[in-house]
């Protein structure tokens, strides 16, 4: 039997993410890795790629519960829906990502390679993201800018002119330079790139030690 959740499509489901994060909401359509639903409570259209959907099932609403009716125009729109396709309809759309636990990063995508994307904020300026580590994106409504900002404050900066076409290979192309892993949420994720090889790094820390990743467990680099 094939399984692809036609059957409810239009009904309210409650999906668990990894690290055990929790959504409600109309799903509104799927695809083979990717799920959409609209959760009426935020107003909100969640892009949840299904690797890290743990489970999804459908729940009765109580009648004390507030309704909602999605809106009729979705805010990334593609022919036919998959993780990819969406990620490429949503060039130059203000979104939310979410890699990690509930922390966002907002702002634009601007490149969309083999297995990450670069995104553009004014908080962090140019980050690459790895595909595999987004749990969900929401696109922000139309005409809706970060923190407000006016067009004049709010420059892209340039893509970079030589982008690899894979996460570990970028990578690589950073040896030699100051990096911030996974947005600093620790002092050895903050360092210089020493060497990139065999999906394995080695960062020179502030205080000179070198620690080893494995390049699977990177979620996010920026150049500070």
């Amino acid at each position: 039997m094939l399984i692809d959740f036609v059957d409810l499509k239009g009904k309210n489901i409650e999906v668990e993410i990894s690290g055990g994060s929790f959504h409600m909401g109309i799903l509104i359509d799927s695809g083979l890795d990717i799920i959409v639903i609209y959760e009426g409570r935020t107003n909100s259209f969640l892009y949840i790629p299904f690797v890290h959907i743990q489970r999804l099932k459908e729940i009765r609403i109580k009648e004390e519960d507030p309704s909602y009716d999605p809106p009729s125009e979705k805010p990334i729109e593609s022919d036919a829906i998959s993780y990819r396709k969406i990620l490429m309809s949503a060039k130059g759309l203000f979104v939310k990502v979410y890699v990690t636990g509930d922390k966002a990063i907002h702002g634009y995508l601007t490149s969309i390679m083999n297995d990450y994307f670069v995104f553009h904020t004014p908080a962090y300026k140019t980050m690459f993201i790895s595909m595999k580590h987004v749990k969900w994106l929401i696109p922000y409504p139309v005409n809706t800018t970060p923190y407000s900002l006016n067009n004049q404050k709010l420059p892209l900066t340039s893509v970079p002119s030589s982008l690899a076409r894979s996460f570990d290979e970028q990578l690589k192309k950073l040896e030699n330079q100051l990096v911030i892993l996974d947005g600093g949420d620790n002092t050895e994720k903050i360092g210089l790139i020493q060497k990139v090889q065999n999906n394995k790094m080695s960062l020179i820390t502030a205080d000179g030690e070198t620690v080893y990743r494995n390049l699977e467990h990177i979620k996010t680099i920026q150049l500070p």
